[in-house]
């Protein structure tokens, strides 16, 4: 399970009170083991109450009730062993690159730990010569003996660890500084300490009928589950619930919605196609001219509109969010448009700034507001929003903070809705009295799962690419030809075009993430591309650092931009027609197919050249995915297929971060439960008055309260 860092994340599954001793918001300084120092590294996970940390769940687990030997593994098995660390090193390869390898020894045999493009791994193993580690990953067996490319692993300790050996072992996600021993240590006092206090949401007669554990044993078994059996059973009751709780708020939302009189009913101007037209530099798609029939129907109507819209990159989305803006305008009303990020933001800034001035649109201003505006620009910006002079405000998350009034907001566009929770939808639309919502999203969800995911919303679908946009050229090539891949790209920037390279994921540390995108970047600059202006981006630097590297790279002062997955979403460079992404086996396909969408906005033919060394099957497979198809349904489809049953810890669909521990490709049986049991809920009780509810009711309120999420009652 991937695990969420962010802060809202622990105030998601607030499904549990103190009920008597305990108080489950006590400070996480306080928890057994904890203290001010561990306590600060734990806040950069989210991680700042007993609670937050009580649901911090394993991302995945291993079976250590025997390690597997050297000896007697096989090519493609996947395994845990354990060994004493002999010798490290660097080795050059074919292509510039550095392979390291740690070799380990656990008595039967010899196996191989490498990594690509990672040199400092080397002096973390040689300091760990003579000890004994714990590695987990897929096995390669090949003339030269036995590997594991990219293995997790963690130095194991001599003194018997009854939470780390002989049992099923959780696997948390950690931070600098922080270890997984040492985690799981916290964990283990916590919940003795506090897991009778947890509340009980869920009615007993749902329990029984649905045969769930009860809170306290599904907390105990998902960090240290007695069996196989008895983590699936304990993640089945927290998924569920997740789950519920989403989908009664959905429910409730939708009723709420469609209440007569809810919303506002726009008028759609005689002038607004031929206004329209004039705005757009381009002819609208047949896709595009329906979506905005539905989206300006939904507008019409005196309900609050909640349509999502789905739209591969490259799509044009942006168009019919126009579209949306101009008839909400021209009622006389204020448009909010929210960005994931500050470089996204400024992008849509820019564009509709420029089609609002053809049109000549006077009497009222387009405005950009993100946390990076000096104090003096801010408050002028919130002066013409509040007095509404300011009809179009762009910006990040910063449009729902405290301060921020709107004189007559009447709709509200989220963009890339996969980087916002529910409850920051809901907050920017209670900036407004019954604001129309639209949010936008080009992360393909799988059309079988579209209406169970987004209860509340209606749905559009561009299913159609504006005319001219060539399709992105997928390559997919090992790890030896990786020389020829660049000297291609060399080629594609001598005929005046820009290139992306995207850096391997280092999970355990984002500074060493930095580190290894860092050395890339010097390895492409001095050595294969010395006369190139090559730029550096990563999750580190500030934010007007990196929007200077952006505006940079736009502007064609950089040739090569080496970037982590900062640039996974909204990034616009119409010359930038190839983008490498090394070690792309680490990589999801959702992930993939976002970064492919960074190139082929322009009128040349771009390239996504995928560079992997990975030989196992779900690596292949997913490589055959990425190059034989540029239709982000059919990429998310295939998704459902690979990681249908998941590996048995579960993997988090990036593409909600509402989501704690539930997986809306694994989990789809659950969720249709969790729907259906939900509707008859509201069918039965809309307000949740009956005593039986009353646990249920209290969570949606605190909910409310804390989020501004939903009214209950």
């Amino acid at each position: 399970m991937a695990q969420s860092s962010t802060t809202e994340s622990g105030a998601q599954l607030t499904s549990s009170f103190a009920v008597g001793g305990r108080d489950l918001d006590t400070p996480v300084q306080f928890a057994k083991g904890v203290g001010p120092r561990v306590a600060s590294i734990l806040e950069k996970l989210g991680i700042f109450s007993v609670r937050q940390l009580l649901y911090h769940f394993p991302r995945r687990y291993e079976d250590r009730t025997q390690f597997a030997r050297v000896a007697q593994l096989e090519h493609g098995d996947t395994a845990t062993v354990r060994g004493v660390v002999i010798a490290a090193d660097n080795v050059k390869t074919r292509g510039s690159l550095v392979l390291t390898k740690a070799v380990v020894e656990d008595g039967s045999g010899v196996i191989v730990l490498t990594w690509f493009n990672q040199k400092f791994r080397k002096e973390q193993f040689l300091k760990l010569r003579g000890k004994q580690v714990i590695a987990y990953g897929a096995v390669t067996a090949d003339r030269w003996g036995l590997s594991m490319a990219n293995p997790d692993w963690e130095v194991y300790s001599e003194e018997s660890d009854p939470l780390a050996s002989g049992r099923v072992v959780p696997v948390y996600a950690l931070t600098e500084g922080l270890f997984q021993n040492q985690l799981r240590k916290i964990l283990r006092g916590t919940l003795d300490a506090y897991a009778s206090s947890v509340r009980e949401t869920l009615p007993e007669d749902l329990r029984d009928r649905l045969d769930l554990m009860d809170i306290s044993q599904a907390l105990t078994n998902i960090h240290f589950p007695e069996s196989w059996e008895a983590m699936e059973a304990a993640r089945n009751r927290l998924v569920f619930e997740e789950l519920f709780v989403l989908q009664l708020m959905l429910a409730m939302r939708k009723r709420e919605s469609q209440a007569p009189g809810a919303g506002i009913g726009f008028r759609r101007p005689e002038s607004f196609d031929e206004e329209l037209k004039q705005l757009l530099p381009f002819d609208l798609t047949g896709a595009q001219q329906r979506v905005i029939g539905e989206i300006a129907a939904d507008m019409a109507r005196p309900l609050c509109m909640n349509r999502l819209l789905q739209g591969d990159v490259g799509s044009g989305k942006t168009a019919v969010a126009l579209a949306a803006m101009l008839m909400a305008v021209r009622n006389g009303y204020q448009t909010a448009l929210m960005a994931p990020t500050e470089i996204l933001a400024e992008q849509h800034y820019l564009a509709i700034s420029r089609m609002v001035e053809s049109l000549s649109l006077l009497g009222f201003s387009v405005d950009l507001l993100t946390g990076s505006l000096r104090a003096k620009q801010r408050r002028e910006v919130l002066e013409r929003v509040a007095s509404g002079e300011t009809r179009i405000v762009i910006g990040t998350h910063a449009l729902i903070q405290e301060g921020v009034d709107f004189q007559r907001l009447g709709l509200v566009i989220v963009d890339e809705q996969h980087r916002f929770g529910v409850m920051q939808r809901a907050a920017l639309m209670d900036k407004g009295l019954t604001p129309d919502m639209l949010v936008m999203t080009a992360t393909p969800i799988p059309r079988t799962l579209t209406l169970t995911v987004y209860g509340d919303l209606d749905i559009s679908i561009i299913d159609e690419l504006p005319p001219g946009r060539k399709p992105v050229k997928t390559h997919w090539r090992n790890i030896g030809q990786r020389r020829r891949v660049y000297e291609g790209v060399g080629q594609v920037i001598a005929k005046g075009r820009q290139a992306y390279v995207v850096c391997p994921l280092v999970e355990e540390s984002e500074k060493l993430q930095v580190r290894a995108a860092s050395e890339l970047a010097e390895e492409l600059q001095s050595k294969v591309f010395p006369d190139l202006r090559v730029g550096l981006m990563h999750g580190q630097m500030k934010t007007d650092e990196k929007d200077r590297v952006m505006a940079d790279f736009r502007d064609g002062k950089i040739d090569i931009l080496v970037s982590t997955t900062v640039i996974e979403v909204g990034v616009d460079v119409p010359n930038a027609a190839v983008i490498v992404v090394e070690d792309a086996d680490r990589f999801g396909l959702a992930q993939l197919h976002q970064l492919r969408g960074r190139v082929g906005r322009g009128e040349h033919q771009s390239f996504c050249v995928l560079i992997c060394e990975g030989n196992s099957e779900d690596s292949i497979k997913r490589m055959q995915v990425m190059s034989s198809t540029n239709d982000g349904f059919v990429i998310a489809e295939e998704d459902l297929k690979l990681r249908g049953a998941g590996d048995l810890g579960g993997t988090k669909q990036t593409g909600e971060p509402t989501l704690q521990i539930a997986d809306i490709f694994r989990d789809i049986g659950v969720l249709e439960t969790a729907r259906k049991e939900a509707l008859e809920t509201i069918e039965r009780d809309p307000s949740l008055a009956s005593p039986q509810y009353a646990s249920l009711r209290k969570t949606l309120m605190q909910k409310h309260e804390a989020l501004q999420l939903v009214a209950v009652g």
